[in-house]
């Protein structure tokens, strides 16, 4: 059964309101750019692919091991989990330029034309003062306390405990960490501050690779296929770190997770031009952050070191 490439809509006084799926090169991930840039400063695809053994034919190759790593590990940074997506996908000159195809459109290809990437069967190859602190200041207030406390029953000792007394726009915030760290080598909020919440926000990651990323997907038969499958969950997360921390340090989206960002400034809607000589992407002039994505592509194209 052939899809309706056009609907319908219902009309707005005298104009009919109509929808195609036929506009032709537009894609809703021009912001894919900032990925391939990340790419290209850690050389990341190219790495992960030298972890691989090619024992197909050469002479009958459409698309290098660092060609469908790269595209794999892109598609999950933009959202794509699925291998399935790919079917579709595969026609996508953004993606294709992304990816480092030299023939965006697959105009050139002998068999699939006009498919310049890898199908999905392809690819399945390889988180009281404060409170009047905050009632003077109208701002987050944060204050400490060094203590020893011990249970009535359960611990047999008194030991530290770090008392942190937090006051926020929406309440109160408090937490109590028990430490065996000395007192005079960890002070209290140095303790809480740069230890603590930094394991905290190593959990953090580990959530967000799982949840945005799809870290936690293992629906392949075998364990090495689940376990690529887990390498390039790692590799679209190692993309967005580095989006995050050297494009879109200091600004708004620089601690934004996964999906934040992807919704921010990663799916984004560009018309896609290819001649000869350039590969020309176009975005919406309303696009609200083109400022932040100009600065972010400008700072990952800069030589590393």
């Amino acid at each position: 059964m052939q899809t309706p490439t056009k609907v319908r809509l219902e009309g707005l006084g005298r104009r009919r309101f109509e929808l195609d799926v036929t506009a032709g090169r537009v894609s809703s991930d021009g912001g894919g750019v900032l990925l391939r840039e990340a790419d290209r400063r850690l050389r990341l695809s190219e790495r992960l692919a030298s972890c691989f053994t090619d024992h197909r034919k050469p002479w009958l190759i459409d698309h290098t091991v660092a060609e469908l790593v790269a595209q794999r590990m892109l598609g999950l940074a933009l959202g794509y989990e699925d291998l399935n997506d790919h079917e579709e996908l595969s026609k996508d000159p953004l993606l294709a330029a992304l990816v480092g195809k030299t023939d965006p459109t697959g105009e050139r290809r002998l068999q699939s034309c006009g498919q310049p990437l890898a199908s999905a069967s392809t690819l399945t190859r390889p988180m009281n003062r404060a409170h009047r602190e905050h009632l003077r200041t109208g701002k987050a207030a944060r204050c400490f306390a060094d203590l020893r406390y011990r249970t009535l029953k359960t611990w047999t000792r008194a030991r530290r405990v770090i008392g942190k007394a937090e006051h926020l726009d929406k309440g109160e915030n408090p937490r109590f960490v028990v430490t065996s760290l000395p007192a005079h080598q960890f002070e209290k909020r140095y303790l809480y501050e740069e230890l603590y919440c930094a394991r905290g926000e190593m959990e953090n990651r580990i959530k967000e690779q799982q949840r945005d990323l799809f870290g936690d997907r293992a629906s392949s038969h075998t364990f090495r296929g689940n376990a690529i499958r887990s390498w390039f969950s790692m590799a679209a997360h190692l993309l967005i770190v580095t989006v995050r921390q050297i494009g879109l340090a200091g600004t708004e989206l620089a601690s934004a997770q996964a999906e934040k960002l992807r919704n921010k400034i990663l799916k984004i809607g560009a018309l896609v031009s290819v001649s000869v000589r350039r590969i020309y992407l176009r975005l919406s002039s309303g696009f609200p952050r083109k400022r932040l994505l100009v600065l972010a592509l400008e700072r990952l194209a800069r030589p590393s070191g």
